[in-house]
């Protein structure tokens, strides 16, 4: 047959392509990857070197899990809509990933390290600190008791704080001096864990040691049993990751921000507006305002509300003379950071503004 020798048996296109022979009779079958020549006495399939890369193509999107009926619109479809459905299938794969990484670690820390033990040094005073910044941000009720408790974690070389009360998060990241053992988690009542910042702030260094028997730390006279109790506490990091990017920023003297949200204490919600350099605190109907000095990336085009109960406490467990507040969206989690100390960094949710008072 004239141009016969051009082309390729399906053997050896399979081998070109890396598909099998079995799945290029499937492709044809369902017309997504017709043969160049089929002979019409033996039904033996030929195939174009030009295919190569439709094939090539065909084969990533099949491994990425692409469905057949989406795979065509990639192959076949306009630009854009080839564009989209690869979108949608990426985001898909992320849930996907995110739900099977939480399930997963879930079920790992059902199975206890037989031998392993994780050991990670810290300064005592930084320790302490860090414990004084978040414990304020955990639970007092015990609906839920994990969210009256303090996750540490210990792992990707640092040493995690973290709590949150479903209103506000907080957490503090430290760097250990010394880590050795594999990565871990603790979940500790936050008064507990008030009484061991106390302690730890009174040692040059402590030693968080976890192991088959429990959690313990160590300074260099001292050796204090760390209590732990089992629970499943909120995926933080998915919430984290979640978050849209600043839209707006705006840096302040964070006590006397703190001291302008603490003197509306009695009503159940402020408003915080800003806008050429000034921060204002007002009441929900814009009386007895307080300006502020203010350094404002961008200015906030609606005004944007708390509850002063949750926020004041944000700002007192901060550090430095400075607050960093950005926000995505005037009803998404504002992120409250100590602008000279990004290792501690606090989510605080928004109230909406009765508008009509």
């Amino acid at each position: 047959m004239d141009g016969t020798t051009e082309l390729l048996s399906i053997s050896a296109f399979a081998r070109r392509v890396g598909l099998a022979p079995s799945a290029l009779r499937f492709y044809d079958d369902c017309r997504v990857l017709r043969p160049a020549w089929v002979d019409g006495a033996t039904g033996y399939r030929f195939y174009s070197p030009a295919q190569e890369a439709r094939a090539a193509l065909l084969r990533s999107l099949r491994e990425a899990g692409l469905p057949l009926a989406e795979v065509t619109v990639v192959l076949d479809g306009p630009d854009r809509e080839g564009r989209e459905v690869l979108e949608r299938h990426l985001e898909r794969m992320r849930d996907q990933t995110r739900t099977a990484m939480a399930a997963i670690a879930v079920a790992l820390r059902s199975f206890p390290a037989a031998d392993s033990i994780t050991e990670a040094r810290i300064g005592g005073a930084e320790l302490a600190s860090a414990v004084r910044q978040v414990v304020p941000a955990a639970a007092s009720d015990v609906e839920f008791p994990a969210l009256g408790c303090v996750l540490i974690e210990i792992d990707d070389g640092e040493v995690r704080l973290v709590a949150t009360d479903r209103h506000r998060l907080s957490m503090r990241v430290l760097k250990p001096t010394a880590l050795d053992g594999e990565a871990c988690r603790l979940l500790v009542h936050a008064a507990d864990l008030i009484e061991f910042g106390r302690w730890a702030a009174r040692v040059h260094q402590v030693t968080l040691q976890v192991g088959p028997e429990g959690a313990r730390a160590h300074s260099t006279s001292e050796s204090r049993v760390l209590m732990t109790t089992d629970g499943l506490f909120p995926a933080y990091r998915e919430m984290l990751s979640a978050l849209a990017p600043p839209e707006y920023r705006v840096i302040v003297d964070r006590l006397a921000l703190r001291d302008a949200v603490s003197s509306h204490a009695g009503t159940a919600r402020i408003a915080l507006s800003f806008a050429d350099d000034q921060l204002a605190v007002s009441l929900a109907d814009r009386s007895d305002a307080i300006a502020l000095p203010a350094v404002c990336h961008e200015d906030l085009p609606q005004r944007i509300g708390f509850d002063p109960a949750v926020l004041a406490p944000a700002l007192e467990a901060g550090v430095g003379p400075d607050v960093l507040l950005e926000i995505s969206a005037v009803d998404q989690p504002v992120v409250v950071r100590s602008a000279d100390q990004g290792s501690f960094t606090t989510l605080v949710m928004p109230v909406a503004l009765d508008t009509a008072s």
